[in-house]
């Protein structure tokens, strides 16, 4: 990859979300990075969508995410908030359609009981651990948060937060601004 190019590159985030007991919870870091320089310290890239139903996190090119998100909550509107069904008719419609296969973008999207990844190339991928972690320190993240599920009885709010101020630690494209949210899976019937 030739310099110029490379300095171009808008990189952003790290997303993390962990699945514990009856709850999830999903958080980012603030940072984004143009090239080797951080242009913003505090964006917010958890999303509430279908009235606080569904969290979202994005990363990848943050022009391309917003058009996915509102994609996405369009889906969720369609399917009444069914995580499932609109993740895979978003992911149907983004691998499909010539101008969302090239959005470069990945999105990580919690309910109270289900937790997905859905990507550009028809992916829509639900963690066996319920754990997924995205973006340039995701893997830091994710290595964090098994360890700590593994040793800790931390909740999953708090997993979050410590495995994404390690990754913040290791990885130069993620900082310590964390923004994390949480739902809890409601009781049958409630």
């Amino acid at each position: 990859m030739n310099h110029k190019h490379e300095s171009s590159i808008i990189r952003s985030t790290t997303i993390l979300t962990v699945r514990r007991g009856s709850s999830v919870a999903i958080g980012g870091d603030g940072q984004v990075s143009l090239g080797n320089t951080v242009i913003k310290h505090d964006a917010k890239k958890i999303r509430p969508l279908a009235d606080g139903q569904v969290l979202c996190g994005f990363a990848g090119s943050a022009a391309d995410a917003f058009a996915l998100l509102e994609r996405f909550e369009g889906k969720l509107s369609q399917h009444k908030a069914n995580l499932k069904r609109a993740a895979i008719e978003l992911a149907k419609e983004w691998r499909t359609d010539k101008a969302l296969r090239r959005l470069e973008s990945l999105l990580i999207a919690v309910s109270d009981s289900t937790t997905l990844m859905i990507g550009g190339s028809g992916d829509v991928i639900e963690p066996t651990d319920g754990v997924i972690g995205i973006g340039s320190g995701g893997m830091f993240a994710t290595a964090a948060a098994r360890a700590l599920i593994a040793n800790t009885d931390l909740s999953a709010e708090d997993i979050v937060k410590k495995s994404l101020e390690i990754a913040g630690d290791i990885c130069v494209y993620t900082n310590q601004d964390i923004d994390v949210e949480s739902l809890t899976q409601r009781k049958p019937g409630a």
